[in-house]
């Protein structure tokens, strides 16, 4: 499993956002989640500019937006 984080810098929405994935993954976060800023690449900023953080599976294109909890995360996760 490979998801990515889109968020940007200084969002604190995106870090709370870590925060709860770190929870529902623990060691594993790292492995499993890759952190995009969406500032930087033009095509994501133009999808989810005004709607970061957003959780999103490539494989499946399931996405979990904003406001989520650690129940939501586990779900999500159980989903794909």
């Amino acid at each position: 499993m490979h998801l990515l984080l889109l968020g940007t810098a200084g969002c604190h929405l995106c870090e709370q956002a870590e925060e709860i994935i770190r929870e529902c993954l623990g060691n594993d976060y790292d492995e499993v989640v890759e952190t995009i800023d969406i500032a930087e690449q033009e095509h994501w900023q133009a999808r989810y500019a005004v709607r970061i953080p957003v959780l999103y599976d490539p494989s499946s294109e399931k996405e979990l937006a904003w406001r989520f909890e650690v129940s939501d995360v586990q779900a999500f996760i159980q989903s794909l």
